[in-house]
C-alpha cells in the first residue's frame, strides 16, 4: 500500500500542473442529462459522447420525453456510441424509474441511483461528485490503470480499487483525483506507449522505475 508522504507528494504534483478545478468531461446542463451521458460513456469516448449528445438532447429534452421514447428510434439516435441495445433500453428503464419513483428528479443516494436500471456504482459516483458535490471516487479506465501504476492500488477489480483508493486518498481530492487522472491519461500516461520520459509523475511512479532497472540490465 503506498505510504501517505508517497500519496500526498502525488496528489501536490497533480494540483500543481492541472489545477484545482473542477470540470466534468461530458457536457449537460441537468443532472438527468449528465446522467444519460454517463450511461453513454461506457466503452465510448466522451468526445464521442458529446457528439451524441448535442443532437439527442435537442430532440429528447426531459426524463419523461427519455421514458417515453421508442426504442428503436433511441437506438438509431445512440448507435454509434456502441452497445446501443443495452444502452438505450436501460435510459428508457431508469427514466420510467425516475418519474414514477423520483417525480423525475435524478436521487442523490448511492444506494437509490444503483438500484436504477444501467446504472453501476461508476455513474452514481459521477452524479454524485458532479451534481451533489458528495466526495465519490469514479473508477474509470484511467483511474484503474494509472492508480495501479502509481501504486496506489493493487486491485484489479474497478469496486475494489474505489475502495482502496477511498483508504488512501483524503476526502477533498476523491472528486479532483479523477478529473487529473482523467487528464494525465489523455496526454501521457496512455495504456499503450505511455510518455514516461514527459511525466511530471514520473520521480514518484513504481512502475516507471521498474522499468528504468529492467533497461539498464539489458545495457
Amino acid at each position: 500500500m503506498a505510504t501517505a508522504k508517497h500519496t500526498q507528494v502525488i496528489l501536490d504534483l497533480l494540483d500543481t500542473n492541472y489545477g484545482t478545478a473542477y470540470k466534468c468531461y461530458l457536457n449537460h446542463e441537468t443532472p438527468e442529462q449528465l446522467l444519460i451521458a454517463t450511461m453513454l460513456s461506457a466503452q465510448c469516448t466522451d468526445a464521442r459522447v458529446n457528439i451524441v449528445t448535442a443532437d439527442l438532447f435537442r430532440k429528447y429534452q426531459t426524463v419523461e420525453d427519455f421514458a417515453t421514447a421508442d426504442l428503436k428510434e433511441l437506438e438509431q439516435d445512440i448507435h454509434s456510441t456502441g452497445f446501443y441495445h443495452n444502452k438505450a433500453k436501460n435510459i428508457i428503464a431508469c427514466c420510467k424509474e425516475l418519474v414514477e419513483c423520483y417525480d423525475s428528479q435524478v436521487p442523490r443516494e448511492l444506494e437509490q441511483l444503483t438500484a436504477l436500471a444501467g446504472v453501476g456504482r461508476k455513474t452514481a459516483n459521477v452524479i454524485r461528485g458532479n451534481i451533489f458535490q458528495e466526495p465519490s471516487i469514479v473508477v474509470d479506465t484511467h483511474v484503474k490503470r494509472i492508480a495501479k501504476r502509481l501504486g496506489l492500488t493493487k486491485e484489479e477489480d474497478p469496486v475494489k480499487v474505489e475502495f482502496s483508493l477511498m483508504k488512501v486518498l483524503p476526502k477533498d481530492h476523491w472528486i479532483l483525483f479523477n478529473i487529473h487522472i482523467i487528464k494525465l491519461g489523455r496526454e501521457i500516461c496512455m495504456a499503450r506507449n505511455p510518455q514516461c520520459e514527459k511525466c511530471f509523475l514520473a520521480g514518484e511512479c513504481p512502475t516507471y522505475a521498474k522499468s528504468v532497472k529492467k533497461d539498464a540490465k539489458k545495457r
